[in-house]
């Protein structure tokens, strides 16, 4: 939404009184941006303590996800629940190292966990999940490849090992052939410097969701 200048210049006028009301109104109604200032303006906590704890809640539900999910579906929606939580550590903290390292614990754990030759990787619902975690791994490529070079060797093992379990779930591997996602991308860490061109044309072409 665009704000008209006459609008702007009205709110900026209004007495610090009025504006304290409509601040806190506006907040009850954007949790989220009133769990940003919580950490900027009052929290102890730093950025990495946050990371730590969100850390050990990802790595403990996504091990037993893994190991529990009775099917798919469930195994999806356990991920996507836990895609959530990252999300909102980023809203709130900025942190863009930590959503790159927690969505690749993720991913990970979970498929450590996962038995590739478990009979619910054969069913027609396995395809949603597939493109699930291509697409995260895709997201994870380009957000490492917008770090900067000095950066970008920290994540290399973890990303190593995301590749090698792909590698080793066959259907999970197929299908990350044909949506464009070379696993030695991941293996060796040579992620192509055109990495965010081709996840949008990929996009544009009906993959990867």
């Amino acid at each position: 939404m665009v704000f008209e200048k006459e609008f702007k210049e009205a709110i900026v006028n209004l007495s610090i009184k009025e504006k304290d009301k409509l601040l806190l109104r506006l907040l009850k109604r954007d949790i989220p941006l009133a769990n940003q200032l919580y950490f900027e303006l009052v929290s102890t906590q730093t950025m990495e303590e946050r990371r730590a704890e969100l850390e050990e809640i990802v790595r403990e539900r996504a091990a037993n996800s893994g190991k529990r999910s009775k099917s798919i579906q469930h195994l999806q929606l356990q991920m996507r629940s836990l895609s959530g939580f990252i999300t909102e550590q980023v809203k709130i903290t900025k942190d863009k190292p930590g959503e790159i390292s927690l969505n690749l614990l993720m991913l990970n754990e979970i498929l450590k966990a996962t038995d590739p030759n478990s009979s619910f990787f054969q069913r027609g619902k396995f395809q949603k999940f597939s493109v699930y975690v291509i697409a995260r791994a895709f997201k994870i490529l380009v957000l490492i490849k917008a770090l900067h070079e000095d950066y970008q060797t920290d994540f290399r093992e973890d990303l190593e090992t995301l590749g090698e379990l792909m590698t080793q779930n066959d259907l999970l591997n197929k299908t990350a052939g044909q949506h464009g996602l070379e696993l030695d991308w991941l293996i060796s860490g040579e992620i192509p410097d055109n990495i965010k061109e081709r996840q949008d044309a990929l996009r544009k072409k009906g993959f990867l969701k």
